[in-house]
């Protein structure tokens, strides 16, 4: 199963990145999503029940997300979702995401933004999909 997916929830996991021996950077972390409701009669918030999830990202989003990403940040995740069936001594099923996109969730804080040059990530041709629109800066001000 491979859908797209946009999930909104804390890094619960020191991100881990690691570079494979074919050069392809890979980070990856436990993202945690929990269901909030207010009861009226406690007068108080509860939580429900919580969602996990793995977040993979490669190449450029990967060193990206290594440098800006640390664990209890809250954090919007598009991508798309995999569901994988494991066995063994148990059986179970793994949910992952194969991240497109991350950012913080400014819903909880500031964050500011700082471009990366074009092809500096491990010699990766710029990707002509992710320069911005013509009229927007190619750098901040």
């Amino acid at each position: 199963m491979s859908d797209t997916v946009a999930v909104r929830g804390f890094v619960a996991t020191e991100p881990r990145h690691l570079v494979t021996e074919g050069g392809l950077p890979i980070t990856s972390f436990r993202l945690v999503t929990t269901r909030r409701r207010y009861n009226r009669q406690a007068a108080s918030w509860e939580d429900g029940g919580s969602n996990w999830y793995t977040v993979s990202a490669f190449r450029r989003l990967a060193l990206s997300a290594a440098d800006c990403i640390a664990k209890g940040d809250p954090v919007l995740v598009s991508g798309r979702l995999c569901l994988r069936e494991w066995a063994g001594e148990k059986q179970g099923m793994t949910v992952e995401i194969e991240a497109e996109s991350i950012g913080h969730d400014l819903t909880w804080g500031r964050s500011a933004f700082t471009r990366s040059p074009g092809a500096a990530h491990a010699g990766e041709p710029v990707d002509e999909a992710a320069t911005p629109p013509e009229g927007i800066p190619a750098t901040s001000p």
